[in-house]
């Protein structure tokens, strides 16, 4: 990993956006091996700038994650994202047929690791819209079948794994989420069908520019990995062309 380079989405004087792979964590937490590659510093030896994150994206979920090259534009992304002027947009792999598309309003705690839980859950909103559906002739579990679902979800806030609990939450886990999903079908995608990364990542993000303040609007396209199970559930026509990875 310590060769790897992170595909440049855009980037001018004042922002950076990149592609981050699952299984690469933003920036080093305390109890992080020294050795261990982060996109923070991936990117930063990529652009030789400095870098100042303004969000955050899961180790496993792959796609789009911006940075400001200046403290004026992290400023001003910072309150672009507090006054959710930030739109996002994921492709994810759900567990069951879920409904055609839905709002979840469903507040979170700040973290299920114990922590502040002396503080009220805070609000948490998520929508998601249907893409298509496929059901496979094996038995997972209890069923005859397995059913799953390709949805985009919108997450109208940021919370902690706010759209991997929302979807644990509505009983339509996502797909090799080892912390918030089902073991049968995690177990099912990583022994019968090879993958093992978690199926959620973000595709799209629009925001205000943190100089001329026009919309800019970035996408993203999907891993060679992800694409490989979309082809295999017969998915690839609900996939808009600009994500693809062709």
């Amino acid at each position: 990993m310590t060769d790897q380079m992170l595909e440049i989405i855009h980037q001018d004087d004042d922002i950076v956006a990149v592609n981050k792979p699952s299984g690469i964590k933003v920036h080093r937490g305390a109890f992080d091996a020294r050795r261990e590659r982060f996109a923070l510093q991936l990117v930063r030896d990529q652009v030789g700038r400095h870098l100042y994150p303004v969000h955050r994206l899961d180790k496993p979920t792959s796609g789009i994650l911006v940075f400001a090259l200046n403290p004026g534009a992290a400023r001003s992304l910072a309150k672009s994202f507090a006054r959710r002027q930030v739109q996002k947009t994921y492709l994810a792999v759900v567990r069951g047929f879920i409904a055609e598309a839905g709002e979840v309003d469903y507040p979170l705690e700040r973290s299920e690791t114990g922590e502040a839980f002396d503080k009220p859950p805070r609000p948490a909103v998520t929508r998601f819209l249907r893409l298509d559906t496929v059901e496979l002739p094996v038995p997972v579990g209890r069923y005859a079948t397995a059913r799953y679902s390709l949805i985009q979800a919108m997450p109208a806030t940021g919370r902690m794994h706010q759209i991997r609990r929302h979807m644990r939450h509505l009983r339509h886990p996502i797909i090799n989420d080892r912390q918030y999903g089902d073991n049968k079908h995690n177990r099912f995608f990583s022994e019968e069908i090879g993958c093992r990364r978690l199926l959620l990542a973000a595709t799209e993000i629009q925001f205000p520019h943190p100089r001329s303040r026009e919309t800019t609007r970035l996408t993203a396209r999907i891993d060679p990995d992800f694409s490989r199970i979309l082809n295999r559930m017969g998915w690839d026509a609900a996939i808009p062309t600009l994500i693809r990875n062709l």
